[in-house]
């Protein structure tokens, strides 16, 4: 039996692919802190991932990627978020030639992929204002969930904060202006297309694939195509794709 298992630790949010004789399915998106707590034990070499709280038998190869990689021992096997990003796409698109915007909670790049294998990238610091925290924190400011928040784009009221806190600070100013919530919103959703745009910049773009939770803003995604004239590739599920690279890296460490 060819049995694997992708652990994505993200600095906000866990994600788990598990790839079984051909058969993919995804566990999460578990809370970081609460993952933790609930599904690690200590061991001799880190923190080791309790297999039987998934359904997983001692036997299923561990991969794992993201902020917290480092801290999974138990026998796992560690691979930068980069690579297995790049892997991920190509195993859930077929996708070998591309450029991939990736906006996580913390941070977001961009990659250059050639033959399916990461060639270049361009990262922003570790920075909430260009990724999904940002898009969290405003939506809290305005009232409304994620989706809601990924509907509007239109007539949007210009946001002069380049700063995720002080953004906050000019939103809630706005609101009591009496702006409406959904220009507002519009405005968010374009605050944040204009800190990923420069991103891109050095990239050849034919084919732009988006990943990370923020692909799934529905505005971000129709901003991006006006904007570059290429209609944004979104795997489904888009934050899953860097757990199911490392599936497939794994099977390269046979």
């Amino acid at each position: 039996m060819d049995a694997r298992c992708g652990v994505d630790l993200g600095s906000r949010f866990v994600k788990i692919a598990v790839e079984v004789d051909g058969d993919r399915r995804f566990l999460g998106p578990f809370d970081t802190a609460e993952f933790y707590r609930k599904h690690i034990e200590a061991g001799k070499d880190g923190g080791a991932l309790r297999k039987k709280d998934f359904g997983l038998g001692e036997e299923v190869r561990v991969g794992a990627t993201g902020y917290g990689r480092a801290r999974l021992g138990g026998g796992a096997v560690m691979f930068p978020e980069l690579e297995a990003i790049a892997a991920g796409v190509a195993a859930m698109t077929g996708i070998r030639e591309a450029v991939i915007l990736d906006v996580g909670g913390q941070d977001s790049k961009a990659l250059l992929v050639r033959d399916g294998r990461l060639a270049d990238f361009e990262a922003n610091d570790r920075c909430a204002a260009s990724a999904g925290k940002f898009l969290e924190n405003m939506s809290r400011v305005l009232g409304m969930d994620w989706e809601e928040l990924g509907r509007y784009r239109e007539d949007p009221v210009e946001l002069s904060s380049t700063c995720a806190v002080y953004g906050e600070t000019e939103l809630v100013g706005l609101l009591g202006e009496g702006w409406p919530v959904e220009r507002l919103a519009a405005g968010v959703n374009r605050a944040i297309l204009g800190r990923l745009l420069p991103l891109l910049a050095r990239f050849p773009r034919r084919t732009l694939v988006l990943t990370g939770g923020v692909a799934r803003n529905r505005a971000l995604r129709a901003m991006l195509a006006d904007r570059l004239g290429v209609e944004p590739v979104v795997p489904e599920p888009p934050d899953f794709v860097a757990a199911v690279g490392c599936c497939r890296l794994l099977l390269e460490e046979v």
